[in-house]
């Protein structure tokens, strides 16, 4: 039973009731009869099972004391253990300690011995030295002919010839000129020998890439006055080959990334060696490159094309390379970009100009050609007006209008393509040109573009439209052609805006040159505002005119004061001139955007309906009249709630009402006047609609109209 407890004790987590109820359990099967409850027989189990716990606890204590003991005395071993190594440690720190002054003390004494050895070798040193170069300068001091020294002709002691015959030069420096002229000239003479086998044998180690053996040259040539050659000869050897097939600019970045990590371990100047490297780059193969590129000036878009690519790609090339370039030469490229470039901006404005003009102008003839139309001077608004004036005074139509068949002499394609070849010209301009001569340059361009764009081509059209615009109160419907130039010209104003503000205005923005754009941008806007305001009044008017002919000519008196009872239903008239109206309130939508579509809907709204109302004024309305005059109002009234103006439909409701004084019975006219539509109008214009009524005489001495009339 104790190692079933222990079993039970070590299981994780162990609960005391859960063992008590185990017990338990345990005790009612031992029973013979399950079902019965047997208090004494548990208590039994539960006295048994505390004795043999207490057993179990007994022998674990004694258990736990043997094991602490144990824990204890393995302490103690440990513990003198460690201080045996203590002890150790100790003695071998001081045995170090003595060690390294025992070291100290004989490095002092070689270091002593070692300066009283080189104060005693260096004199001697600088004697053999000394004496060697006597020897060699003897020979260069001997009469006749050159003595050639075994160092002088030995590939293999190249160094050493080197580092000889740069001290003779040195020292023939100071020889008087007179005594020791010859000898000066053998050692000047066996220099340049020198200086040359040396740069040609770097020339050797930097074909073969030999990285060591040049830094060991270039540090010998170091102390040569020909060292500039040799960088020279480095730099010609590393260009010789071309960069990268005709496009030089894609080779010249890696190109300057190779070389720059050889000379950052050849050379001892690496940012001087580097800057002259880059200097060689743009000077010789960049200038020669962009002059072979830009000598032919006769296609002169292509001309300017070929500027702007090089121009860009240059400076993004000076950018690449700035990383390689000291700190002292911050400037340089962009010296040397201007440089290259420096002929070739100075003309570039007045190419620009002339280019751009020489596109628009071209593209304007090739437009009007398309339509075998010849351009002519748009100086009609004269004879216009006395056609307006002698057609309305004398009723007669002196000339036909000519309206082009419909076209309008806008395009958008024609617009896009001057816009586009403007667009190219400001990017070229922002880039080509000075910062002060920006603003200027911009805005020329910007006048040659109004000037093709706006002028010539915009407004020429806009005349041409308001010419062909039909004559008011004619009798035929007229043909409306002008809503579509407004639509065009719409679409053109909404394409030089946006080129405006992405080009123009960045180039002349805080520049005295701003105030010049915007004021004649403005002039120029108000021009073509005024005359698409001047074409939607004509065009208006002549659809209002001919509502206003039509109706006169063919709404018969009888329509509205029938002689005998007929169906109620709207006019022949009004169903026509309804239908007719349809189509131009639908292009108008379609051709007028923003707040001038609401304008020019209302105004329409507004004229139509001062010629019905004027109308209905000159007619005679019976009771069956009557109903048919509100069956044409309402006619009317759907037409306009495609106009979605609320004046206009405030004043067709106040038409309709006015309709029914002539419908209702004359004891309810008081009634009708004092309704919520009519209440507020002036008491003049109801009597007027009143006294419409063919009854109204029989009416007019009665109380009905009482208040009215008076």
């Amino acid at each position: 039973m104790l190692s079933q407890y222990m079993e039970e004790f070590e299981q994780e987590p162990f609960e005391v009731g859960e063992f008590i109820e185990r017990l338990t359990w345990r005790t009612n099967n031992e029973l013979q009869n399950s079902e019965d409850f047997s208090p004494v027989a548990l208590h039994d189990t539960f006295i048994q099972t505390i004795k043999d716990l207490k057993i179990l606890q007994e022998k674990q204590q004694a258990k736990c004391e043997r094991l602490e003991e144990s824990l204890r005395q393995e302490k103690e071993s440990h513990a003198k253990k460690i201080s045996k190594l203590q002890e150790r440690h100790q003695t071998a720190i001081d045995w170090f300690g003595q060690l390294d002054e025992k070291i100290n003390s004989v490095a002092g004494k070689i270091m002593h011995l070692g300066e009283q050895l080189e104060n005693v070798n260096t004199p001697r040193s600088r004697s053999v030295e000394a004496q060697k170069l006597l020897n060699f300068m003897a020979e260069f001091l001997a009469a006749g002919p050159m003595i050639v020294n075994d160092i002088f002709t030995d590939a293999a002691r190249l160094s050493e010839a080197a580092d000889v015959i740069q001290k003779l030069y040195a020292i023939s420096q100071d020889l008087p000129p007179g005594k020791f002229a010859e000898s000066k000239r053998k050692i000047e003479k066996k220099y340049d020998e020198v200086e040359r086998r040396l740069i040609e044998e770097f020339a050797t180690a930097q074909k073969s890439e030999d990285i060591e053996r040049m830094k060991a040259l270039a540090q010998i040539l170091s102390q040569f006055k020909g060292y500039a050659q040799c960088v020279d000869a480095y730099i010609e050897q590393s260009q010789m080959q071309p960069y990268s097939g005709k496009d030089i600019f894609i080779g010249i970045v890696p190109l300057c990334k190779h070389h720059y990590e050889i000379i950052k371990k050849v050379f001892a100047n690496p940012q001087q060696v580097m800057s002259k490297f880059i200097l060689n780059i743009y000077q010789l193969k960049l200038h020669q490159y962009a002059m072979t590129k830009l000598e032919d000036k006769k296609d002169e878009e292509k001309y300017l094309r070929t500027l702007y690519e090089l121009y860009s790609r240059t400076l993004k090339l000076s950018t690449d390379l700035q990383i390689y370039m000291s700190t002292i030469d911050d400037d340089l490229l962009q010296k040397l970009t201007q440089q290259i470039f420096m002929k070739h901006l100075a003309g570039y404005a007045e190419m620009e100009t002339k280019c751009l003009t020489a596109k628009c102008s071209s593209e304007l003839e090739k437009f009007y050609a398309s339509k075998k139309h010849q351009k002519t001077q748009t100086t009609k608004g004269f004879r216009r007006n006395m056609e307006v004036l002698i057609a309305t005074r004398a009723n007669i139509n002196i000339a036909a209008i000519e309206d082009y068949g419909g076209e309008t002499f806008l395009s958008e394609e024609l617009a896009i393509n001057m816009l586009q070849e403007a667009k190219a010209a400001l990017k070229r301009c922002r880039l080509l040109s000075s910062e002060a001569e920006l603003p200027a340059n911009a805005v020329k361009l910007n006048d040659i573009l109004l000037r093709f764009l706006m002028h010539e081509h915009v407004d020429y059209a806009l005349e041409l439209g308001l010419q062909a615009v039909p004559l008011a109160e004619g009798k035929v419907f007229p043909q409306l052609y002008f809503f579509d130039v407004v639509q065009k010209t719409n679409i053109i104003v909404h394409l030089l805006d946006k080129l405006c503000h992405t080009s123009v205005i960045p180039c002349v923005s805080n520049t005295a040159k701003y105030s010049d754009y915007v004021f004649k941008k403005r002039i120029l806007m108000e021009q073509i505002e005024t005359k698409l305001d001047q074409g939607l009044d004509r065009s208006i008017s002549a659809v209002i005119g001919w509502v206003k002919v039509y109706l006169q000519y063919e709404q018969k008196k009888t329509d509205y004061k029938p002689e005998t009872d007929v169906d109620t239903i709207s006019s022949a008239a009004c169903l026509q001139v309804v239908q007719s109206l349809q189509p131009v309130i639908v292009q108008i939508k379609k051709c007028v955007d923003g707040e001038n579509l609401q304008n020019v809907l209302t105004e329409f709204g507004t004229r139509l309906h001062r010629v019905i109302y004027d109308h209905l004024q000159t007619m005679q309305f019976n009771t069956a009249g009557a109903m048919c005059a509100i069956c044409d109002v309402n006619e009317y009234r759907k037409c306009i709630r495609e106009l979605d103006s609320a004046l206009v439909t405030q004043l067709f409701d106040i038409l309709h009402a006015l309709c029914n004084l002539l419908l209702v019975k004359p004891q309810n006219l008081q009634e009708v006047c004092t309704g919520d539509t009519l209440n507020y109008l002036d008491k003049s214009v109801v009597r007027q609609f009143i006294q419409l009524r063919t009854d109204f005489r029989i009416i007019k001495n009665t109380n009905y109209l009482k208040g009215i009339i008076e």
